[in-house]
C-alpha cells in the first residue's frame, strides 16, 4: 500500500512540473516561426492573438493546439486563413520548429504549391499523421512529393486541379503505407487513375466522388489496390464513394479470379450517376453483396430515374444493411396493400425523400419491423394518414413526413399502437396541412421526444376545455409561418411545462401579447431564441436573470416600443446575432453592443427610429462582422473608426440623416481588410468619394444614392476586380463616364440623376457580365455607341433623359436578355427597328438579385448530438431543416425606375424578376411601326407615344397577350383602331390620343369598356363612345392631314407660353424685392445709387473717349 501511494506521489509531482513548464509558454522556436507564418496566412480570425512578444503562449492561439505534456505544437488549424485573392506557394521551411506536429489543416488558402528551399516535405513534415490540402490550387506534381509521408494516415485532397494519379509510380518509395483516409473529390481524375492507387493497403475511406469516371467500373481494380487479395484476406475498406461521377455500370470479377471480400464495407455511396436500367440487376449479380454483414449505409440517390425499377426487390436486395438512402428516384410502381417483403429485413434507415410514391406506403410499410427512423419528405404524399401499417412501427425514433400535403390530425391509431411508439425522438411534420398545435397532443406520452417541427401547417386555436401537460422535454421546437384565419392566436400552451429547450422558433405566426420571455427564464439552455414576424407589443422588457448560453435573439418585424434596455448586454453577454429590425425602437443605440464577449457579432436595428449616431465602442469593435442601421434617425457624422474595423464584412447605414464627408482612413495599416457590402444611401452626405474606397480589392457593393456627393467620377473604381454593384445615382457627379468601365465583374451600374456628361465612347465595351445600366437624366451626348451589342448579359438599358442623336443601333437586338428597355426623352431619329422582335423579354433572376455573397455564409450549423438523434442519422438526413441559419441575408435589393401606366414606379424583388417594357417615346422616331413588334407576347408595356410615326395601328398587337400599358399617342398615325385590341384583356392603360384615327371607336367590352374619352381625344376622324361624336354625322376623310402637334411639355419640356409668363413673374417679384429692400435698409440704398451713379459715369467717360472721336460725330468747323 505505501508502494502504490509512493507512486501515485511520483507521478503526480511529474505531471506537475511537466506542467509548470507549460505555464510558461510554448518553445520560442514554435512561437516565433508562428508569427513568420502570419505573413502568409493574414485574415484576422486566425493567428490573430498572435504577438511578436517574446515568451507570449502561442498553446492558447486561435488554431493552434499542443501537446498538455511537452508543450509542443501537435495540430495548426489553418482552414481558409488567407486573405488573397491570387493563388501563392507555401515555404515549407517555416514548419521545420514544429517536429512533433501531426495534424495541419490548409484548406481554403489558395495555395498551388511548396516552395521547399532545399528543405524535403520529409524533413518538415515527418510525423504527420493528418494533412489537409482542400480547396488550393494544387496540381498533380504534389503527388510525387506527399507519398514520401510514410506515416500519413488522412490525407484531403479534395476540390484541387489534380488531373492525373500517375505521379504515385515512377520511384521506388512505397507511397504511404499507413494512409487509412484518402480523399479525392472534385478534382478531374478518370477510370484509369484508380489503378494508381495500387499498395494503400491500408485504406479505409476513399472518397473520388464528383470526378470524370465514366462508363464500366470493374469493380476487379480493386484487386490492385489492396494486395491483401492475393493472400484472400478480407479487405480493410469500409467507406466508398463514387458519387457524381458518370457511371454506367458495376462489371463483376472475371472467371478464375477471386471475387473481391469487402467484408467491412461499412458504407457505399453509388448516387447521381449514370447508371442503366440492370444496375439492380448487376447488384443482386454480386454474389458477395449479400453477405456484408457489416454494411451500414447504402446511397443510392438520383440513381432510378427513369421508371423501370420496383421498390420491392430493391428492398429486398439491401435487407441485410442498416440505412437505404434512395432520394429523388422513380419507380415503376409503388407499394400496394398486397406487397409484401420475401426476406426478413434488417433495415433500420429508410430514406426516401422525393421519390414518387403514394400513401399506401403507410399501409405496407409496417413490415420493416426493424426501422428506427423512416423519412418521406417531398414525396407527394396528400390526404389524411391511414390507421393501419406504419403505426405498427415500435421501434420507430425519427419520423420525417415534411412537405408532403398530409391534412388533418393524426389517425384513430394515435391513440392506440402510436401512443406505444415511445421511442420516438425526432418528428418532421413541416411544410403539410396538419392542425397545429392540436396535433401535438397526440405526443404528449411520448417521454424520449426531443425534437418536434411542425412548421408552415394550419395554425388553429387549442381547444379550451382540455389541458394537457405533456411527458416529454424537447431541446428544439420549430412552429414557424403557420396560416391562420385568426387575427391573434396564443402561443402553445404545453411550452409553459419546458425547460430544456435550446431552440425555439415561433416566427410569422401573428401571435401577439407580451414578448414571451419567460420561455428563456424557464430554459436556461436556450440557444436561439426566434419569434421575428408576429404582433408582440409593448416595451422590451427582457429576463430578470441573464442567458448565459443565448446566442441568437431574433425579434424583428414586430410592433415593440421604447428604448433597448442598457441591461441587454449583461441579459445576453454571448450573443453572436442581434435582430431588433422592423419595429417601434427610440433612443440611442447602447454603446455595450460593441463589448460582447463573442468570437462574431451581426446586429440588425435596422427599420426603427433610433437617434443619435454611432457609439464608438460599437464602432470599435473587433468582433463585429455585419451592421445594419438603415432606415432610422441617426444624425451626425459617421465615426471613422467603423471603417478601419478589420473584421466587418457588410455595413448598411442607409436611410439616416447622417451629413458631412465620408470619412478619410489609411487602409493600408490593416493587414486583412474584410469590407465587401457598403451601403450609405439616403443620407446627406457631401463632398467626394475617399481614395482609400478604391482600395478595398474585396468590395463587391457600393451604394451612396441620394446623397449631394460631387466631382469626377473616379477612375481607380474600375479597378476594383469583385465590386458587383455600384450605385452613384441621385447625386451630383459630373464630368464623362471613365472609359475604363468594362470590368467582367460589375453587374449593375447606376448612374441615374447625375450631371454627367460627354459620349459614351467605349465605357463599357465588351462588359459581358453587366446586367443593368441606367445613365437616366444626365447630360450625356452622342449616338448610342453599336458595342451595345457586346454586352451580352444586359437586361436593364435605361438611357432616358440625355441628350443622345442618331438611329437606334440595330446590335440592341442581340442582347437576348434584354426586358427592359427606356431610352425615352433624348433626340433620336429614325425607324423603330424590326429585330426589336426578337428578344424573349423572358424573367431574368439576374435582374433583381444582389446577392453578394452565399447564405451559408451566415448559418450556424447544429451537429447531430445538439438535435439528440444519432450520427448515421445525422450522416444520412442531414438538411437545412437542421441547420438554423440565422436571420441575415443581403438588403441591397435592385432597384429599377421605370415610368408605365402614366407613372414612375420603382421595380424591386420578383416584380423586377418579371417586368418588360421598352419605352421610345419622346423621341424623333419616324416610319411605320413595325408589324413584328406584335410577336412580343411577354411584353407588359409599350410606349411609343410623342414620335412622328405614321401608318396605322398594327392588327398584330393583338398578340400582345400579357400587355398593361399601350401608350401610342402624339404620333401620325392613320386608319382605324383594330377591333382584335379587343381581345387584349390585361390591358389596363390604352392612349391612342392625338393622332389621325378614323373609323369607329372598338366596341366597349372587356378592358375597352374602362378607357374613356381621354384615351382617344384630337383624333378629328374618331367617333364613337365614349366620344360624344356620332360616327353617322362624320364624313370620312380623303386625306389625313399630319398631326404635327407633339405636346412637348408631356415630354418634360415646357410650354412657350407657360415660360414667358413664369419668367414675366418671377421678373416682376424680383424687381419688387429690390425696391423693398431698398426702402427699408438706408445703407443699402445710398450704395445702391452710388452703384448707379458710378456705372453712368462710366459710361459716359467712355461714349466721349472712344465714339466722339469718330468723324460722324465731331461739329463740322
Amino acid at each position: 500500500m505505501e508502494a502504490k501511494s509512493f507512486w501515485v506521489l511520483v507521478t503526480t509531482l511529474v505531471f506537475i512540473i511537466r506542467g509548470w513548464r507549460q505555464t510558461e509558454g510554448c518553445l520560442e522556436q514554435e512561437r516565433t516561426a508562428l508569427v513568420q507564418l502570419k505573413s502568409f496566412f493574414n485574415y484576422p480570425l486566425y493567428l490573430n492573438d498572435g504577438v511578436d512578444v517574446k515568451g507570449s503562449n502561442c498553446c492558447q492561439w486561435e488554431g493552434v493546439e499542443c501537446n498538455i505534456i511537452s508543450g509542443r505544437v501537435i495540430s495548426l488549424n489553418l482552414n481558409y486563413a488567407r486573405g488573397s485573392t491570387s493563388y501563392g506557394y507555401l515555404n515549407v521551411s517555416l514548419f521545420l520548429p514544429f517536429e512533433e506536429l501531426k495534424s495541419l489543416y490548409l484548406c481554403g488558402n489558395k495555395i498551388a504549391g511548396f516552395v521547399d528551399n532545399k528543405v524535403s516535405l520529409l524533413s518538415a513534415f515527418n510525423n504527420l499523421e493528418e494533412l489537409r490540402l482542400c480547396n488550393n490550387y494544387f496540381n498533380d506534381s504534389i503527388l510525387s512529393k506527399l507519398k514520401s509521408l510514410t506515416n500519413l494516415k488522412i490525407l484531403d485532397l479534395n476540390w484541387n486541379r489534380i488531373i492525373s494519379l500517375c505521379h504515385f509510380e515512377g520511384e521506388k518509395v512505397q507511397p504511404m503505407m499507413n494512409l487509412e483516409v484518402l480523399y479525392l473529390y472534385d478534382n478531374l481524375l478518370n477510370n484509369n487513375d484508380l489503378t494508381y492507387l495500387k499498395g494503400l493497403s491500408s485504406l479505409k475511406s476513399l472518397d473520388i466522388r464528383r470526378n470524370q469516371l465514366e462508363g464500366s467500373i470493374e469493380i476487379r481494380v480493386f484487386n490492385l489496390i489492396f494486395k491483401k487479395i492475393k493472400y484472400n484476406l478480407n479487405i480493410s475498406l469500409k467507406e466508398l464513394d463514387l458519387s457524381y461521377n458518370k457511371i454506367e455500370g458495376l462489371q463483376s470479377t472475371h472467371d478464375g479470379e477471386r471475387p473481391l471480400n469487402l467484408t467491412n464495407l461499412e458504407e457505399l455511396n453509388l448516387n447521381s450517376n449514370s447508371f442503366t436500367n440492370s444496375l439492380l440487376a448487376q447488384l443482386i449479380g454480386f454474389s458477395n453483396l449479400k453477405s456484408l454483414g457489416k454494411l451500414k449505409i447504402a446511397t443510392l440517390d438520383y440513381v432510378f430515374t427513369v421508371g423501370t425499377t420496383s421498390l420491392i426487390p430493391l428492398l429486398e436486395t439491401f435487407s441485410s444493411i442498416k440505412t437505404l438512402s434512395l432520394r429523388n428516384n422513380y419507380f415503376n410502381d409503388t407499394f400496394s396493400t398486397q406487397d409484401q417483403l420475401h426476406v426478413s429485413s434488417k433495415i433500420e434507415g429508410l430514406v426516401l425523400d422525393r421519390s414518387s410514391l403514394n400513401n399506401n406506403i403507410f399501409q405496407s410499410i409496417g413490415v420493416l419491423d426493424s426501422l428506427k427512423f423512416l423519412s418521406l419528405r417531398g414525396c407527394g404524399l396528400s390526404g389524411t394518414l391511414p390507421a393501419q401499417g406504419w403505426c405498427d412501427l415500435q421501434k420507430l425514433e425519427l419520423l420525417d413526413l415534411s412537405e408532403n400535403a398530409l391534412e388533418g390530425t393524426l389517425p384513430s391509431c394515435a391513440s392506440t399502437a402510436l401512443a406505444n411508439l415511445t421511442l420516438l425522438r425526432s418528428i418532421f411534420l413541416s411544410r403539410n396541412l396538419f392542425e397545429v398545435p392540436s396535433i401535438f397532443i397526440s405526443f404528449a406520452n411520448h417521454s424520449h421526444l426531443k425534437v418536434l417541427f411542425g412548421s408552415q401547417n394550419k395554425l388553429v386555436k387549442e381547444p379550451t376545455i382540455q389541458t394537457w401537460v405533456p411527458k416529454f422535454q424537447l431541446n428544439a421546437f420549430h412552429l414557424s409561418n403557420c396560416k391562420t384565419k385568426e387575427l391573434h392566436i396564443e402561443i402553445p400552451k404545453f411550452l409553459y411545462y419546458q425547460n430544456d429547450l435550446s431552440v425555439v422558433d415561433l416566427s410569422y405566426n401573428n401571435f401577439g401579447g407580451k414578448i414571451p420571455f419567460w420561455l428563456l427564464e424557464n430554459n436556461t439552455r436556450m440557444d436561439e431564441f426566434l419569434i421575428k414576424g408576429n404582433s408582440f407589443m409593448s416595451h422590451l422588457n427582457l429576463p430578470f436573470h441573464p442567458s448565459p448560453n443565448t446566442s441568437v435573439v431574433d425579434i424583428s418585424d414586430n410592433k415593440i416600443q421604447g428604448p433597448i434596455p442598457a441591461n441587454i448586454c449583461s441579459i445576453f453577454p454571448q450573443l453572436f446575432g442581434l435582430n431588433l429590425s422592423g419595429n417601434f425602437l427610440q433612443g440611442n443605440i447602447p454603446p455595450c453592443l460593441g463589448n460582447l464577449n463573442t468570437r462574431e457579432l451581426l446586429l440588425d436595428l435596422s427599420h426603427n427610429q433610433l437617434s443619435g449616431g454611432i457609439p464608438e465602442m460599437l464602432a470599435q469593435s473587433d468582433s463585429l462582422r455585419f451592421l445594419r442601421l438603415s432606415n432610422n434617425h441617426l444624425s451626425g457624422k459617421i465615426t471613422p473608426t467603423i471603417f478601419r474595423s478589420s473584421l466587418l464584412e457588410l455595413l448598411y447605414l442607409d436611410g439616416n440623416n447622417f451629413d458631412g464627408n465620408i470619412p478619410s482612413i489609411d487602409i493600408s495599416t490593416i493587414p486583412w481588410y474584410s469590407l465587401k457590402d457598403v451601403d450609405l444611401s439616403n443620407n446627406n452626405l457631401s463632398g467626394e468619394l475617399p481614395k482609400w474606397v478604391w482600395n478595398v480589392s474585396n468590395l463587391k457593393a457600393l451604394a451612396v444614392s441620394n446623397n449631394q456627393l460631387k466631382g469626377l467620377i473616379p477612375m481607380e473604381l474600375c479597378y476594383l476586380d469583385s465590386l458587383n454593384i455600384l450605385d452613384l445615382s441621385k447625386n451630383n457627379f459630373s464630368g464623362p463616364i471613365p472609359s475604363c468601365f468594362n470590368a467582367q465583374s460589375i453587374k449593375h451600374l447606376h448612374l441615374r440623376k447625375n450631371r454627367l456628361s460627354g459620349t459614351l465612347t467605349n465605357a463599357f465595351f465588351n462588359c459581358s457580365s453587366l446586367v443593368t445600366l441606367d445613365l437616366s437624366e444626365n447630360q450625356l451626348t452622342g449616338e448610342i455607341p453599336y458595342w451595345i451589342g457586346t454586352l451580352s448579359a444586359l437586361s436593364v438599358l435605361l438611357l432616358k433623359a440625355n441628350y443622345f442623336i442618331g438611329e437606334i443601333p440595330i446590335e440592341i437586338c442581340k442582347l437576348y436578355s434584354l426586358s427592359i428597355i427606356d431610352i425615352s426623352q433624348n433626340k433620336l431619329s429614325g425607324l423603330i427597328p424590326s429585330c426589336l422582335s426578337h428578344l424573349t423579354l423572358e424573367p431574368n433572376d439576374e435582374k433583381s438579385s444582389t446577392k453578394t455573397y452565399k447564405e451559408e455564409f451566415l448559418g450556424t450549423i447544429k451537429g447531430a448530438n445538439y438535435f439528440g438523434i444519432s450520427e448515421i442519422e445525422w450522416s444520412t438526413l442531414k438538411r437545412a431543416e437542421f441547420d438554423e441559419y440565422l436571420f441575415i441575408e443581403n438588403q441591397m435589393q435592385e432597384k429599377v425606375v421605370y415610368t408605365t401606366k402614366r407613372a414612375s414606379y420603382t421595380y424591386k424583388g420578383n416584380i423586377l424578376k418579371y417586368m418588360s417594357g421598352i419605352d421610345l417615346s419622346c423621341n424623333r422616331l419616324t416610319g411605320e411601326i413595325p408589324t413584328d413588334i406584335g410577336n412580343l407576347s411577354e411584353i407588359l408595356s409599350l410606349n411609343l407615344s410623342h414620335n412622328n410615326l405614321t401608318g396605322h395601328i398594327p392588327s398584330t398587337f393583338s398578340k400582345l397577350k400579357q400587355i398593361e400599358s399601350l401608350d401610342l399617342s402624339h404620333n401620325n398615325l392613320i386608319g382605324r383602331i383594330p377591333t382584335q385590341l379587343t381581345e387584349l384583356y390585361t390591358l389596363a392603360v390604352f392612349n391612342v390620343s392625338y393622332n389621325n384615327l378614323s373609323g369607329s371607336i372598338p366596341s366597349s367590352k372587356a378592358q375597352f369598356g374602362t378607357f374613356d374619352e381621354s384615351s382617344y381625344v384630337e383624333n378629328p376622324f374618331l367617333c364613337g363612345p365614349p366620344l360624344n361624336k356620332n360616327c353617322s354625322d362624320l364624313d370620312s376623310p380623303s386625306t389625313a392631314a399630319p398631326n404635327t402637334s407633339n405636346n412637348e411639355e408631356e415630354c418634360g419640356l415646357m410650354d412657350k407660353y407657360v415660360f414667358w409668363v413664369t419668367f414675366f413673374v418671377s421678373y416682376v417679384i424680383v424687381l419688387l424685392v429690390i425696391v423693398l429692400i431698398l426702402y427699408i435698409n438706408p445703407y443699402w440704398r445710398q450704395a445702391w445709387f452710388s452703384f448707379v451713379e458710378h456705372c453712368i459715369k462710366t459710361c459716359q467717360y467712355f461714349i466721349e473717349d472712344n465714339l466722339l472721336r469718330f468723324p460722324i460725330f465731331k461739329r463740322s468747323g
